[in-house]
């Protein structure tokens, strides 16, 4: 019901090119987000939705695609292999080729190679994690063919995101995977550390009221993180629940400060969307505020 609003858009909108293929497997399909002005070259955010490793979709983040793309911001939503269809490594894998696309073809929709940040939300931001780490101690290895390099990311954002093993068990393919499937732990790894020098900024995003993952999960990460020599930060919000900072906020209309701090990362380096930032005015209302309590309550996240 609350994502009735934005299905006009996604279907009928000429800015959404869907269903772009980028490899050959069930689902390795994604969803461009262009912004109305083809003037100059974008930054562009490469998206994982959440959907607890079994319902995501790229669909789902049609809310936050179009809302970038309004403020001049490519958005590409990468679909994947759900569970059963496939686990954890089939969902890095074709996270990893869905990236290589972007990176290796996004100048052609007016994209700028040089500005790609990498986003997820919920199991997406593990997907996107796992994917981003892996990559890493690929390029690390001696000999090892790779498609695209870390390096073309400029920073990776983080939304909720960290890893439920008593619900995920099956999925991250069972015990003997955590090392390998857990980022956290991953980087911990003496052998992984000349990989973990090449990861761009982290910047992870957590509500305190989050009940599904707690904020401890991205506040971890990031400590770990900065002990092993990375460079993140962990940015929390207070009272927010899981879905908040992803569905209900934005969807209230007026300011996001969550939206806001992602729109001021990517637009960092560049003052003149930084001042039209300033200026941009405040956001519709896309639903009654009765309903985004009604969907607060009922919600299982």
């Amino acid at each position: 019901m609350l994502l009735m609003p934005v299905a006009f858009y996604y279907f009928f909108s000429r800015q959404v090119r869907r269903s772009i293929i980028y490899g050959e497997k069930p689902r390795n399909r994604l969803d461009l987000y262009l912004p109305k002005t083809s003037q100059g070259t974008k930054p562009v955010v490469a998206f994982i939705t959440g959907g607890a490793w079994i319902i995501g979709y790229k669909a789902w983040g049609s809310l936050l695609g179009q809302q970038l793309s309004e403020r001049d911001i490519i958005v590409a939503c990468i679909d994947y292999r759900n569970f059963p269809q496939g686990t954890i490594s089939d969902m890095v894998e074709d996270a990893s080729q869905g990236i290589s696309f972007i990176c290796n073809n996004i100048s052609e929709y007016g994209g700028d190679p040089n500005r790609i940040y990498l986003m997820g939300q919920s199991a997406g931001a593990h997907i996107a994690a796992c994917t981003l780490v892996n990559q890493a101690i690929k390029e690390t290895g001696e000999g090892d063919s790779v498609s695209w390099s870390v390096s073309q990311i400029k920073a990776y954002l983080g939304l909720s995101g960290g890893i439920v093993p008593a619900f995920s068990y099956s999925i991250m393919e069972g015990e003997d995977s955590l090392h390998q499937f857990s980022p956290e732990v991953l980087v911990q790894d003496s052998n992984v550390k000349p990989a973990v020098s090449l990861l761009p900024p982290v910047i992870l995003f957590h509500g305190t009221a989050d009940y599904s993952i707690p904020a401890d999960a991205s506040q971890n990460f990031a400590d770990t993180l900065r002990r092993v020599g990375g460079k993140a930060e962990s940015i929390l919000y207070d009272g927010k629940t899981h879905t908040d900072l992803f569905l209900q906020d934005p969807m209230r209309g007026g300011r996001d400060e969550m939206f806001e701090d992602v729109v001021a990362i990517i637009h960092g380096e560049d003052e003149a969307a930084l001042a039209k930032d300033a200026v941009a005015p405040p956001r519709r209302r896309l639903v009654p505020e009765f309903m985004l309590k009604l969907a607060h309550d009922v919600s299982p996240f």
